[in-house]
């Protein structure tokens, strides 16, 4: 009987690590229809109530509502950015946009102490820092282009995984409860445990995407409406700028509109420069600062410097989709810990008050 049942583990892993490597190449889709899934989850419910036992139409509306809120406009708004970046690149690459000239007019405005003191520290002085930043900038330029032909050159591709994700979406609404009950049954660990994890795993989810995009959407449009208004351009290539870093807390849009505050006062454009820094500091800031405890912080009961060390850390080690799993991965391993340190100090098997301590670990619950 071990030896068979040893077996059967062995066959089980294996499997799984094949079935693994067959989903793998589509892992993004398979992830993206988790996400909507579980952030749509409530208002599919509220539809199936209401259609009664039609699942299947109550699962098409969930579809075609994720469909027009979410998904074709961010691909439009996607378009739209390759689209001005390649143009950029372009315009850079062609001399229409002269780098050379505008850094020299950046150079002539900084003071001269500032000039000397650049001069020290490196011996190539201005020339070899005009090169780093023009290459850098033609580099991101390029980048864009690069995603824009490769887009065109893998459109099946790109729909295939689309359509796989529109599908798997599909059957997660109509399905999710009963998939949801048979994880848990599968999964090894104690009907508390399990609930625990289940719950911060729905509560990081909703937390991280909808918080964070609701932030990253309002910074953008904010932001770009800025550049927009002051004359810098593209405003759309820099808004979805500002929204794609709005995901780091704490730093985020900074790092597109304080530079572009200092090209402004360098440039001589003291009145545009105070504008953009106030807009900056007291409206996209205070946007960052007031929505994202509410909508982030609160539920994932995370602190700003875990989420922005594992944010930054996901987005590093896979892409974009980090942004999400990052968070997700530091949540499910304090709450593991968390588990582990409350049984420690009052095993199961303990009588008494303390036990009922043990039922419901110090961790924070989904609402």
């Amino acid at each position: 009987m071990l030896a068979q049942r040893i077996g059967f583990i062995v066959m089980l892993t294996l499997v799984t690590i094949a079935f693994i490597a067959v989903v793998l190449p589509f892992y993004s889709a398979i992830l993206w229809a988790v996400i909507f899934a579980i952030i749509f989850y409530p208002f599919h419910a509220r539809i199936g109530r209401r259609l009664g036992g039609y699942r299947n139409v109550a699962a098409g509306i969930s579809v075609l509502t994720c469909l027009c809120l979410v998904i074709v406009p961010g691909l439009v708004v996607l378009s739209a950015l390759v689209r001005q970046a390649t143009q950029l690149y372009q315009n850079v690459q062609s001399g229409a946009i002269d780098l050379p000239g505008l850094w020299q007019s950046l150079q002539d405005a900084l003071p001269a102490f500032i000039r000397d003191r650049i001069e020290a520290i490196d011996t190539e002085g201005f020339a070899q820092l005009r090169e780093n930043l023009s290459s850098a900038l033609l580099g991101g330029g390029g980048f864009f282009a690069g995603r824009a032909l490769s887009f065109g050159q893998n459109t099946v591709a790109f729909f295939l995984a689309f359509g796989i994700m529109l599908y798997l979406l599909f059957f997660l609404f109509r399905d999710g409860r009963e998939l949801a009950q048979a994880v848990r049954r599968a999964i090894p660990l104690s009907d508390n445990h399990t609930q625990q994890f289940a719950s911060k795993f729905t509560s990081v989810v909703r937390a991280t995407v909808r918080g964070n995009v609701i932030i990253a959407i309002i910074q953008g449009l904010i932001g770009g409406v800025a550049f927009w208004a002051l004359g810098l351009k593209p405003a759309l290539l820099w808004g979805v700028a500002m929204s794609i870093l709005s995901l780091l807390p704490a730093v985020g849009a900074a790092l597109v509109w304080v530079p572009a505050a200092a090209y402004l006062a360098l440039s001589g454009l003291w009145g545009q420069a105070v504008v953009l820094s106030l807009v900056g500091v007291f409206v996209i800031g205070l946007v960052d600062n007031l929505l994202r405890p509410p909508l982030v912080g609160q539920e994932t009961k995370l602190p700003d410097y875990v989420v922005l060390i594992s944010t930054i850390g996901g987005i590093s080690l896979i892409g974009i989709n980090g942004f999400v799993i990052g968070p997700l991965v530091a949540a499910l391993f304090i709450a593991a810990w968390s588990i582990f340190v409350a049984e420690r100090h009052f095993p199961e098997d303990d009588p008494g008050p303390a036990r009922s301590t043990v039922t419901q670990p110090a961790l924070p619950q989904d609402e």
